[in-house]
């Protein structure tokens, strides 16, 4: 504490020990972000029983426009429902997002064509964007410095572990119900959290600060510090973020420190989605394909995608508490020789397809751990859902334009050897932005997450 009557809310949860309290925030956000990661898989999953039971002719035209229209709808809802979060509080942002994604997937359910099929996609990826960046930004702001990225990370893990789902729900319950199963299960469920959210989840302490909301920061404080002198001319500050303000703008992301970083964090972000979702959005449907792989082999490599992707992000948090950027340096670098071994081995060894699809999952959506653990760190309390948002909107251009060449390159029937090398070049461009990334922050800040006070001040 500064003073008698000033109260370092930073320092209050810094110095605390992870307790109950921490552990309700981390899982019930992870409870509530696994059914992101389950309707951004959904579409995927569904593919090719939609294809075959509305007799597609053209599975690039499905696949090009159908999963891109809710990576579409993420490009605007991740910064727009990242600006209500820093407007109007994380936990409320949250419930919007939970219930937009929720009503949409679940009228999925019923839809009989492709053109209302891409509609309805595109509004719930509205929802499914402004999911993420609000829980990274309430977990990045009650998780204490030593393990922000460790605890952002363990919450992310919801995500890979929510993309499994539609996969095992294609394979074992679709034959019985019908692909409608796969909608309706991502439907129900996140409507109901999006209401259970509002019991479970506080707003974040940090945001209610900056917002000057006195009354709900009181009782904030006082559950987290018992032991907290409060009366009625205390003044609650987060001061290693320097003066708070509540600007929304967009420019104050690209203020001072933030200069260079912002577009490096967004051009990681981009490189490195285009690379995921044409994994995500292709794989079921080219590997199932090839005379070595059975229709269940290629659902169970992207499966393993998702739980190599855990594994990175799992292995990849305590690195980043103590080396900032770097691991995900070295992860673009490994994502590489494993995409280029999927399409190599395609043919030939059902064995090290798996091998590579889980080390390219381990290295792919390990390495987006890293990212979206940095775009909740690097950026102060009044902008950070904004940040966020931004960085997962504009790495939405990755994820639109991912699956949409990969059916270009399908369709050139491009042997697969030349199909997966010719994608690793995203993740090339991205070992390179990262290494620029982890340089900036040696030279500037000493540590990610560890300026954020120089770079407030910076862009003041």
């Amino acid at each position: 504490m500064a003073s008698a009557s000033t109260i370092d809310v930073a320092r209050i949860i810094d110095d605390r020990r992870l307790d109950g309290f921490n552990w309700s925030v981390i899982v019930w956000s992870f409870i509530i972000i696994i059914f992101d990661g389950y309707d951004i898989s959904a579409i995927s999953a569904s593919a090719p029983l939609l294809l075959k039971e509305w007799h597609v002719a053209n599975p690039g035209i499905f696949m090009g426009t159908v999963i891109s229209a809710s990576l579409f709808g993420m490009l605007f809802g991740a910064p727009v429902l990242g600006y209500l979060g820093d407007g109007m509080g994380r936990r409320t942002a949250t419930m919007a997002s939970s219930l937009i994604f929720g009503v949409f997937t679940l009228a999925c359910a019923w839809a009989t064509d492709l053109e209302t099929l891409r509609i309805l996609r595109f509004f719930a990826g509205i929802g499914i964007g402004g999911m993420m960046p609000n829980l990274i930004a309430l977990n990045a702001e009650y998780a204490p410095r030593r393990v922000r990225a460790t605890l952002i990370i363990i919450m992310f893990c919801g995500v890979t572990l929510g993309g499994a789902f539609p996969g095992f729900a294609a394979v074992y319950l679709a034959p019985t119900y019908g692909w409608q199963v796969i909608y309706f299960i991502g439907g129900v469920l996140p409507i109901a959290l999006a209401i259970l959210a509002y019991f479970v989840l506080p707003e974040s302490l940090k945001y209610l600060v900056v917002h000057d909301k006195r009354a709900a920061a009181e009782k904030l404080v006082k559950r987290l510090s018992p032991s907290a002198s409060v009366s009625a001319s205390t003044q609650f500050v987060i001061a290693d973020e320097g003066k708070t303000t509540k600007s929304l703008s967009p420019a104050k992301l690209f203020k001072g420190g933030l200069a260079y970083i912002t577009p490096l964090l967004w051009l990681c972000f981009c490189m490195n989605l285009m690379g995921f979702y044409f994994m995500i959005a292709w794989m079921p449907t080219i590997l199932r394909n090839t005379h070595v792989l059975t229709p269940a082999d290629a659902q169970f490599a992207a499966v393993l995608i998702q739980i190599g992707g855990t594994a990175g992000g799992l292995l990849l948090a305590r690195p980043m508490d103590k080396k900032g950027f770097l691991p995900v340096t070295v992860l673009f670098a490994l994502a590489v020789p494993a995409i280029a071994g999927i399409g190599f081995f395609a043919q030939t060894s059902t064995t090290m397809v798996m091998l590579c699809a889980f080390i390219a999952g381990f290295a792919v959506l390990g390495l987006q751990f890293g990212i979206n653990a940095a775009s909740g760190m690097i950026y102060p309390t009044a902008v950070r859902s904004n940040g966020s948002g931004w960085a997962f909107g504009i790495g939405r251009f990755g994820s639109i334009v991912g699956p949409i060449l990969g059916g270009y390159f399908v369709a050139q029937h491009l042997p697969l050897n030349q199909l997966f090398l010719l994608w690793t070049i995203p993740s090339i461009i991205g070992f390179v932005a990262a290494l620029a990334l982890t340089l900036l922050y040696r030279s500037r800040f000493k540590g990610l997450g560890l300026g954020q006070r120089e770079v407030l001040e910076a862009a003041e």
